[in-house]
């Protein structure tokens, strides 16, 4: 006859007794290959494969960002690695009239740049509202006061960064790509001479500006990347024996990249460019009307 369990230990027949626990905190929808690959394609087939509202905003976020990583290259290109190798700001002019077309046309910019953005935006704004409401079904959060108990789901640092860099990279486009055209009818006089005559104006919030700008920027990408690749700290796998070395290595390895590209970015656009001074005559004059309606900087 098997040995009978204290009352403290067990249950109905003989089972321990568990205290109930929350439902598991991810949804069985954001967990990548739920079901084992042998059982993939019968899922499919009884038609189980049906992804949620997460899976397809998750996806609109990373493909967009591929369209944007080209146009980032490219800009990198042309607004650092070709200054620091011309050592001159009139002579990366050249080079930036030449290629600036190919990205800045009709067609490619907003596929290349404005379309991407707004997806990737968009999309993970989306997803966060998302992933709140699915956290409040769970919870079973009917009313106003039970919503305020339930916290927000956490926010990455690649998200935050994120965050931080649309106002960046909002002011920028808006002073070199929405109030030039605006006030003067055209962008085409808009080359690294204006930005080279910011500076001049203005150090303090150029310099400024622009660290924080490539700083967020280059560290959203490359963590972003790090993820898409799975190659995250926090990706690594579960079952491996040296894990925590392993997450140690990639949480530099990230950084490392970060920092190197910010490093490249900021030697051509602020060593060179940044150091361009003023542009004198007609045009300057020009770029000086346009500072001059830029409330954010005339203090």
């Amino acid at each position: 006859m098997p040995p009978v369990a204290d009352d403290d230990d067990a249950g109905v027949m003989g089972l321990t007794h568990v205290d109930p626990s929350p439902v598991d905190e991810t949804p069985v929808e954001y967990k990548e290959g739920y079901f084992p690959p042998a059982q993939a394609a019968r899922a499919t087939t009884l038609g189980l494969g049906h992804h949620g509202p997460a899976y397809y905003l998750t996806r609109i976020q990373r493909y967009s960002s591929y369209a944007f990583t080209v146009f980032a290259a490219l800009h990198l290109t042309n607004t650092s690695l070709v200054p620091l190798l011309a050592r001159s700001v009139p002579e990366a002019n050249r080079y930036l009239l030449l290629t600036r077309p190919y990205y800045q046309s009709a067609v490619a910019e907003p596929l290349l740049v404005a379309l991407p953005l707004a997806a990737h935006v968009a999309s993970g704004v989306a997803l966060r509202f998302y992933r709140r409401r699915q956290a409040l079904e769970r919870y079973g959060a009917e009313t106003h006061t039970d919503r305020k108990t339930i916290p927000w789901p956490s926010l990455s640092g690649t998200s935050a960064l994120g965050y931080a860099l649309v106002p960046l990279a909002g002011f920028h486009v808006w002073t070199a790509r929405i109030l030039p055209p605006y006030m003067h009818g055209d962008n085409s006089m808009i080359s690294l001479s204006y930005i080279s005559h910011g500076f001049a104006l203005h150090p303090l919030v150029s310099f400024g500006g622009f660290i924080a700008l490539v700083s967020v920027g280059t560290w959203h990408f490359a963590w972003g990347w790090a993820k898409w690749l799975g190659y995250t700290p926090a990706q690594a796998s579960p079952t491996e024996s040296r894990r925590h070395l392993t997450r140690k290595r990639r949480w530099y390895a990230i950084n490392g990249v970060s920092l190197a590209l910010t490093g490249l970015w900021l030697a051509g656009s602020l060593g060179i460019v940044g150091r361009g001074g003023k542009t004198g005559g007609w045009i300057g004059r020009e770029f000086d009307e346009l500072y001059n309606a830029m409330p954010l900087i005339r203090w």
